[in-house]
Parts: structure tokens; C-alpha cells; sequence
């Protein structure tokens, strides 16, 4: 066992300021890709919006400034400028330390989506600079920032005065920083989404949107006056309703509770959360409390209408669900998230409240639209025949194959049946295949090949899907069956692997295969990729070998390009891979499958209304939408040259 470096007192950091956010952006806002860049914008939004939930902000403007930055502006109150406590003005503080704001004082913010209070001096921490001006109290104040850092000498320890005004208000402009961030191009078409998402959560707000980037440039404005029940409807407008949009509101313990539903004959399940304007990605205790009171809700009616007889199980939650398309949104004053990104809401009362809600106020409502109840229990009761149709034909369609080493070579399986430690590859072709199970190691890493490029499931019906052998072979191998229209099959808990690996060519058929099977997990194993088990191997594109010295592997053309940047004078063999069938299993070890220097792509869904729209649109049947957004976004794509 090798010895341990030294551990003493001198081994303990103190980061001091903002160096923590620089050294570890992550747990801040997610990740350091174009998601987290986006990031950087909503967490500017957010503190604006929080002021209009407070009473005191009716518009908000964004612009994508042509040099790359962003610059939000509210006609809110103005950040505070006067001098705090702790001896520096208070908009200073704001921007300058964590856990500072406004947010942990209930009488200045009665509900707020930036309860941690870091929003602003992360921001500021990741950017390049960071230029504020606060009109108040009749001046228009100004401060300016680089990395994190002030850049303006203060006036008799305030900030300096560029003008006067009688409004009010906030105007960030905030370049990121390339030294954090992989890309520094913002996404409109994310932007936009969040913004509108925004808007319909708060009918009485106006916002503005603008992209100088574009050549002419492109203003957008958002208002949404039907609140959730028109982004419920925006939802469903490509789909045929089977219902009117069902809302109703209440509130209890300070906390009120918002829901607007429809039904449409697609029959999946859409159900989003949100908690003081903040998308809850993956859910909490607030949908949690509407799907366990609306479904005791929806089975007490079938009972008392004849639909469920004595002898009959209740309907399933998922058999009530299938056709929903639901926006529950709550404003709590004290909400508790996991982690900063607040992607999940983890308050009990909130549960209590909206069960409570939902309780009371849903059978109001369907005592008054017995019609719109008949058609929801008609989808229930449509939903669990088929399911149980299903569940009786599934065995036999998914069976077949064993969870083994497979005779005919398919799946070779790993030796350990942990599944925190196990993971699985997808490989393309029997000739990478061939050289991946040579080259793993088969105590934990398991190899299933598949015959090039596998249904699209956006165009197929599910007999179908459940009746091709590549797919049948793989929801085998991971274990905790699938979810589909009529039901949910699905059990996370059953998953053999903790990380289901994608392992394709680094070209454009790659790319297809890989689009491919992420459109089935995104379908039919969407928890798949929300509990992070989805991963995309990068494989490099070339071997580099000078000389003299050893070679050097580089996985993409932009590498390539400093490589000879930072090497002007020095001789080398370029060798380029099309294939993983060229490497030979040690090469394919040391830069696929060895943990310790391979290079893994974690796949995430972002908004999940932008997601599933550009799933449709990119693998679906309509052809002409899917070339105007690929005419509209060939500047973003990565090319294989």
C-alpha cells in the first residue's frame, strides 16, 4: 500500500471570497457546458422576478449583447447602495458573498425562487466582468467587477454616481468567463423557452427578450395573461384534446397551490413542478401530494359512478396520469431544494398542502363538469385494460433472452452483481464489440453489441418497439423494464448497471446510433437519464506521435488545432481513428473503457418542454420543421471534417 502524503494543519485550504465558486462551479449551477452557461441568466431573472413577486416589478428586458454578453434589466426597487453593518455598501455585499441578499427576511420577500441567496455573487464570480447600475433614491449608482472582484474605487465608501433618474430599478450586463466555461455562446432557443416558461408562471409580468447576435437582430416579448392554464394549452396544441384545461387554486400554512390540467389522446404522462417560479427537474414533495390526492380523488368517483366495481383494484396512479398534461405550481415561503440548482423540492408540508388542496378543491370542480370527469375516467379505464393486456403479453416478449452470457455473443456480462459498481456498454458492430470485451474488465464492465442502428421509436407504435430484438435485448439487460403509453412498467430500483454507456464511432453514423438510443431512453426510460445512469463515451479522434517523446491522444479537431499551435516546429504522425474496430483492445482500454483516463459525456434533460418539442421535431415524421430547425441551428452543430 502506497504511503499517504502528509496530513496536517497546513493541509487544510481556506478559499477565500468567490475562489470557491471559480474552483468548483458545479455545485453552483450544475455543470460548466452551455447548460450551466445559460444558467448564469436565469439566476439574474430569477432575482428579478422575485422582486415582482414581491410586488414591486412588472417588466423585465434580457439582450444577448452582440459581444457575447447578457444584460438583465428590472424596474424593480433597485438593489440597496447604502452602506451595511459590515462596512461596505450593501450592493457591494450582495455581489461580492455568498448567502448574502434579501431572501432570509420574510418581511422584504414573502416567497422567493433565490432562497440560498448566491445567485448573484456566483454570477458575478463566473464572469469575465460584471457591470451593475441600481437606479434609486434618485441616482443611477454603478459598480462594476472582474472576476468577482470590485474594479471601481468607491466615493466616501459609496458607490459612484453616473446620472440622475426618477426610476427604479436593476440593469446587469455580465460577460462569462472563458477560463470556466466550455462553450460561451448562449442558446437563444433555451433562453427564450425559460423566459416564456417564466411569463406563463406569472401572468401579471411582462418580458422582454432580445438577440443582437442576429443579422437583423430579434425581439420577442412575453406575456401570458391565462397564467398555467395557456402554458398547459401551448403544451398540448399539437395534440387532440380530450378535455377542456382543468384548473383550481387554494392555499394553507402560507403556501398556495396553483394546478391547470388537460387530457389529449396521446396518452403519456406530463406532469411539471414548480416551487416559487423554479422548474423542479426531478419533482418533490409538491407533485408528490397532487398525484397521491388526485388519484384517490379520481378513484373515489369511479366508485360512486359504477366505473370500478366492488371486486375491482383501484385504478393505478400512472393508469389516471396517461394523457396528462399538468403544470402544479406552488409559492412557499420557506422552501427547501436539493442542492442549488433547485431541481427538487424537498418541503413535507408542501405535500400536506397540495394534497389538502387538491382534495378539496378538484371535486369542486367535477361536480360542476361531470362531462370532463367522465372523459378522465374513461382515459383511466382505457389505460389500465390495456395495461393489464399488456402485463400478460410483456413476459413473453421480454423473456426470451436471459440476463446471461448469451450464447449467440450478444450480451457479455460482467462478473460482480452490484449495480453501484457494474456498468454497461453499448457498442456499435460486432468488431468493436469484438474488441471491447478483450479490452474491459469483465469483474464490473459488461459489452452488449448491437447491429447498427436501431429503431426510431418516434415513429414507431409499441408493438412495435417491444418487438424489435435490439431493443428486447437491452431492457433484458438493464433489468427494470421500460415505461409506455398505457402504464408504467418501469422500477429504477431494478437496474443492474449504474452507468449505461454509449460507445459509438466518432462519426456521423455514430452520432445516428447514438440519436437513436437516446430517443428511447428519453421515451421509455426517461428516469434513466433523470437519475444520471445515461453516458456518452468519447472515444478520441486522433493518436498524435511525435518523433521523439511519447504520443498523445486527442479526442476532437479543436485539440488537434492547439496541439500544432502549441508544437509549430515539431514532426509527428497523425493517425486518425474512424472507428473503434481500429483499435486494438489496449488502445481501447486506455481511452474508452479505463475509468481512470477515459472521457464520459453524463446526458441530462434540460426544460422538458423545449426537450420533448426538439424530440419530435428532430426524429419525428413532419419533415419540414426539422429543416427549418436544422437550417436555423447549423452554426451550433459540431462537424465531423
Amino acid at each position: 500500500m502506497a504511503k499517504a502524503e502528509i496530513y496536517d494543519e497546513k493541509s487544510i485550504q481556506v478559499l477565500e471570497g468567490l475562489e470557491a465558486v471559480r474552483m468548483r462551479p458545479g455545485m453552483y449551477i450544475g455543470s460548466t457546458s452551455r447548460k450551466g452557461l445559460n444558467h448564469l441568466i436565469y439566476e439574474i431573472v430569477d432575482n428579478a422576478v422575485d422582486e415582482h413577486l414581491a410586488g414591486c416589478c412588472d417588466h423585465i428586458d434580457v439582450c444577448l449583447e452582440k459581444d457575447g454578453s447578457c444584460t438583465v434589466t428590472d424596474n424593480g426597487r433597485g438593489i440597496p447602495v447604502g452602506m451595511h453593518e459590515k462596512g461596505v455598501p450593501a450592493e457591494r455585499l450582495v455581489y461580492t458573498t455568498l448567502h448574502a441578499g434579501g431572501k432570509f427576511d420574510n418581511t422584504v420577500y414573502k416567497t422567493s425562487g433565490g432562497l440560498h441567496g448566491v445567485g448573484s455573487s456566483v454570477v458575478n464570480a463566473l464572469s469575465e466582468y460584471l457591470d451593475v447600475k441600481v437606479k434609486r433614491d434618485g441616482a443611477i449608482h454603478h459598480d462594476r467587477y472582474v472576476r468577482g472582484k470590485p474594479d471601481i474605487e468607491l466615493v466616501g465608501g459609496l458607490l459612484p454616481i453616473m446620472g440622475r433618474t426618477k426610476e427604479t430599478g436593476t440593469t446587469v450586463n455580465f460577460l462569462p468567463d472563458p477560463e470556466i466555461f466550455e462553450v460561451t455562446r448562449f442558446s437563444a432557443t433555451e433562453v427564450k423557452s425559460r423566459l416564456h416558461e417564466t411569463a406563463y408562471l406569472n401572468p401579471g409580468l411582462t418580458i422582454c427578450f432580445t438577440d443582437r447576435r442576429e443579422d437583423p437582430e430579434e425581439t420577442v416579448t412575453y406575456h401570458e395573461p391565462d397564467g398555467i392554464r395557456g402554458y398547459v394549452k401551448e403544451m398540448n396544441k399539437a395534440c387532440e384534446a380530450v378535455t377542456d384545461v382543468i384548473y383550481f387554486e387554494g392555499s394553507d400554512e402560507n403556501i398556495k397551490v396553483e394546478a391547470a390540467l388537460q387530457y389529449v389522446n396521446e396518452f403519456h404522462e406530463n406532469v411539471l413542478g414548480y416551487c416559487n417560479n423554479i422548474f423542479n427537474a426531478d419533482g418533490g414533495t409538491h407533485l408528490t401530494g397532487f398525484k397521491t390526492a388526485f388519484t384517490q380523488v379520481m378513484n373515489v368517483y369511479a366508485r360512486e359512478l359504477g366505473i370500478l366495481k366492488e371486486k375491482d383494484q383501484n385504478f393505478t396512479g400512472s393508469d389516471i396520469r396517461n394523457g396528462m398534461t399538468a403544470v402544479i405550481s406552488v409559492k412557499h415561503p420557506a422552501p427547501r431544494f436539493e442542492g442549488q440548482t433547485k431541481t427538487k423540492l424537498d418541503n413535507p408540508d408542501a405535500a400536506r398542502v397540495v394534497a389538502k388542496v387538491v382534495s378539496e378543491e378538484a371535486p369542486h370542480f367535477f361536480d360542476r363538469n361531470l362531462d370532463m370527469l367522465k372523459a378522465v375516467l374513461s382515459c383511466a379505464e382505457r389505460s389500465a385494460k390495456i395495461r393489464k393486456t399488456e402485463e400478460r403479453t410483456k413476459t413473453n416478449l421480454l423473456t426470451k433472452q436471459k440476463y446471461s452470457f448469451d450464447s449467440n455473443g450478444k450480451l457479455a456480462n460482467c462478473i460482480s452483481r452490484d449495480a453501484k459498481k457494474c456498468e454497461i456498454f453499448i457498442v456499435e458492430g460486432d468488431s468493436a464489440g469484438g474488441s471491447a470485451k478483450t479490452a474491459r474488465d469483465r469483474n464490473y464492465q459488461a459489452i452488449l453489441p448491437i447491429r447498427g442502428k436501431i429503431l426510431n421509436v418516434e415513429k414507431a407504435s409499441i408493438d412495435k418497439v417491444l418487438a424489435n430484438a435490439e431493443i428486447k435485448t437491452m431492457i433484458n439487460a438493464f433489468g427494470c423494464g421500460f415505461s409506455e403509453g398505457y402504464g408504467n412498467n418501469f422500477d429504477i430500483a431494478k437496474l443492474r448497471y449504474d452507468k449505461i454507456i454509449i460507445m459509438a464511432d466518432a462519426d456521423v453514423d455514430g452520432a445516428h446510433i447514438g440519436t437513436l438510443l437516446l430517443t428511447l431512453f428519453y421515451r421509455y426510460m426517461p428516469d434513466l437519464i433523470r437519475e444520471g445512469h445515461i453516458y456518452i463515451a468519447m472515444p478520441p479522434l486522433y493518436k498524435v506521435v511525435p518523433s521523439k517523446g511519447q504520443g498523445e491522444y486527442l479526442y476532437d479537431d479543436k485539440a488537434l488545432e492547439k496541439y500544432r499551435k502549441n508544437h509549430p516546429d515539431q514532426k509527428f504522425t497523425l493517425q486518425r481513428y474512424k472507428g473503434l474496430g481500429e483499435m486494438d483492445p489496449d488502445q481501447l482500454w486506455e481511452t474508452t473503457l479505463n475509468p481512470a483516463t477515459r472521457m464520459l459525456r453524463r446526458i441530462e434533460i434540460g426544460d422538458p418542454r423545449l426537450s420533448s418539442d426538439v424530440t419530435g421535431v428532430l426524429m419525428g415524421t413532419d419533415v419540414p420543421p426539422r429543416r427549418e430547425f436544422i437550417y436555423k441551428h447549423a452554426r451550433e452543430a459540431e462537424l465531423d471534417v
